[in-house]
């Protein structure tokens, strides 16, 4: 279940934006903005699954691939990867701070990181030691304050702060609770309103106001009443700025990006100044805050159907537009360079939106970061490092080597920036007849339609595969898609198994591995409800949908398991991703045809 949760997860999961590196002040000669202590993630894709390690900077593996992922290493040489789908910390010797036994572990943030099981939330300090631990949230430090939420003793749920010591700085007392920021917080008060508290909880400032946001930059923005408008105060309560914006983002080097539009799907974005006079007039689809005084302001890529997003240009924060609506993506400035991606590239830009002819770009979207020597490139679902020069030094293997004679090649399927499969390609197959015409079915699966390249869709889609079991002559093969409608609340996940036998070209179907004329379905629906009924409360299922198996259930074989799996919505809700229901052949083999060719296909 874990594994299939995964999958469908990794779905929902769409590109982030990286911060980029930096200019030294010589032209384009750039610096990492992070650390570099010359070990970098890499993947490698293998029977199994990709599994993830550290390379150096030549690009052999330090730490061998061994995870199932695994993130960068940050300034105190500790880094968060996971195994079998729960999570550790390990140095940069591959040794394990903490070990994976965690459903999630957030980055560090002044020493400290947050861990999560299925009971509590625990912080743990550089060492893997337990400072703190909860039933309840735990954010990040700031300041050297953590926000702390549980449930009080009128059974409704509160916010504090606790310190660096594990201990409660400030009980939980608020309804709601901001990071600290030079030794002030926002809370909201249980009775009503809010107010700026220092670190021991000493109230300094109270506002009677329906809504108060986080300090910035020395103004609050806030609201009168649930249905009005925002404006801003400073920290006194005083108004500065009237409230007349539909939405608001705090305050950061005397701007601020408003929002008039009364509709939400067509926004009308503009950048004030401190006194709410318009730098940027609000008649932009969206504007995104860069750093370094610099704005991605968007326009409509669709003035029809505001949710396929905006196509943006470069604007300073005294108002100018200084380049073209050139790009889908920008990431945030640092020592005057971007990284940005367009129809087809992901590259560098300076300042003033120009491409940069010195530095690598990659075809594709996503980001580009500078790591010391190297460039990392997080471009359409994959990783590959580069040198300056543009050469590479690393990139996720294209072929899977099964043994003999067979492999699997990783094709790509990338007709426009919205629509990105990579799909299954079979090698090795003594009958090239065959091979073919597997090959055509195992890209039909992936491939859900042929799109062409001048279409805007309105919705995104993905793709993507890996090989769970191989053995003898059956492969098996995963074949994941996520699509979302632009807009939606959600999208909906696709996942197929694909069981062949590459000695004769035979997709096996379920029923293929039974005796003829054997209930098959009655028994096997029988073993899935005495499952469901087993989990009694802590079971996803709505007992009422589930009428047993079909004769073409989903399915997936492993070395001693047969696998039975439901879409989402079939028989549970869709936050329960593909509940799945795992039989040991022990448990049927009086119906299984160990004779038959699909047995046979794995079995000596």
């Amino acid at each position: 279940m874990r594994k299939i949760r995964r999958l469908f997860i990794w779905g929902i999961l769409c590109l982030n934006i990286c911060l980029i590196s930096a200019c030294s002040g010589k032209k384009e000669e750039l610096r990492s903005t992070e650390p570099d202590l010359g070990l970098y993630p890499a993947a490698l894709s293998a029977i199994g699954g990709v599994k993830w390690g550290y390379i150096d900077k030549s690009g052999k593996f330090v730490i061998k691939p061994q995870y199932t992922s695994a993130q960068g290493f940050g300034k105190n040489g500790l880094a968060v990867v996971s195994l079998n789908d729960w999570f550790g910390v390990i140095d940069t010797k591959g040794k394990y701070i903490v070990i994976p036994k965690y459903s999630y572990i957030d980055e560090y943030s002044e020493g400290f990181t947050n861990a999560v099981d299925q009971r509590k939330t625990v912080v743990l300090d550089e060492k893997g030691k337990t400072i703190f631990e909860t039933n309840g949230y735990v954010g990040r430090f700031r300041d050297e304050r953590a926000v702390y939420g549980d449930t009080g003793a009128h059974n409704k749920y509160l916010y504090g702060y606790i310190d660096k010591t594990g201990k409660i700085a400030v009980e939980p007392k608020y309804e709601t609770a901001g990071d600290f920021d030079k030794g002030k917080a926002v809370v909201k008060f249980e009775e009503g309103g809010y107010g700026i508290i220092d670190k021991q909880g000493k109230v300094l400032h109270t506002f009677n106001y329906h809504y108060v946001g986080d300090l910035g930059d020395g103004l609050l923005a806030f609201k009168s009443e649930g249905e009005g408008k925002f404006g801003f105060i400073d920290t006194n309560g005083k108004v500065v700025i009237e409230p007349r914006f539909t939405g608001v983002q705090p305050f950061k080097d005397g701007r601020a990006v408003v929002n008039t539009a009364e509709d939400y799907f067509k926004g009308k974005y503009g950048l004030i100044d401190k006194k709410g006079n318009f730098v940027i007039r609000p008649e932009y689809s969206d504007i995104l805050e860069l750093g370094e005084g610099l704005y991605a302001v968007g326009i409509p890529i669709d003035t029809e159907y505001a949710p396929k997003g905006s196509k943006y240009a470069i604007a300073n924060k005294d108002g100018k537009i200084v380049s073209d609506f050139l790009y889908y993506g920008v990431s945030e400035y640092n020592h005057g360079m971007a990284s940005a991606f367009d129809n087809t590239k992901t590259f560098f830009i300076d300042k003033k939106g120009k491409k940069s002819d010195h530095l690598p770009a990659m075809e594709g979207s996503g980001t580009l970061k500078l790591l010391g020597s190297l460039v990392k490139a997080d471009v359409d679902q994959r990783i590959t490092y580069l040198g300056r020069d543009g050469k590479i030094i690393w990139r996720q293997n294209p072929e899977i080597p099964l043994g003999g004679s067979y492999s699997v090649w990783e094709k790509k399927y990338k007709p426009n920036r919205n629509y990105l499969v990579y799909y299954p390609e079979v090698k090795g197959v003594e009958n090239k007849a065959v091979e073919a015409s597997v090959n055509e079915k195992l890209r039909d699966m992936a491939v859900t339609e042929n799109v062409n390249s001048n279409t805007e869709l309105d919705y995104s889609y993905e793709g993507d595969f890996n090989i769970p079991f191989y053995k003898k002559d059956l492969l098996v093969l995963n074949i994941t898609g996520y699509n979302y409608p632009f807009g939606a609340a959600h999208g909906m996940p696709t996942n197929i198994y694909a069981h062949l036998d590459l000695k004769t070209g035979t997709f096996y179907q379920l029923k293929d591995l039974f005796k003829e004329n054997s209930d098959y379905v009655g028994r096997l629906s029988e073993i899935v409800k005495s499952q469901i009924e087993k989990q009694g409360e802590n079971s996803d299922v709505w007992m009422d949908s589930y009428k047993g198996i079909s004769q073409d259930q989903h399915f997936f074989i492993t070395r001693d398991v047969l696998n039975l799996y439901f879409y989402p919505y079939q028989i549970a809700p869709y936050a329960a991703g593909f509940p799945t229901f795992s039989i040991p052949f022990g448990e049927i083999m009086d119906i299984i045809d160990v004779e038959g060719p699909f047995w046979r296909s794995f079995h000596d």
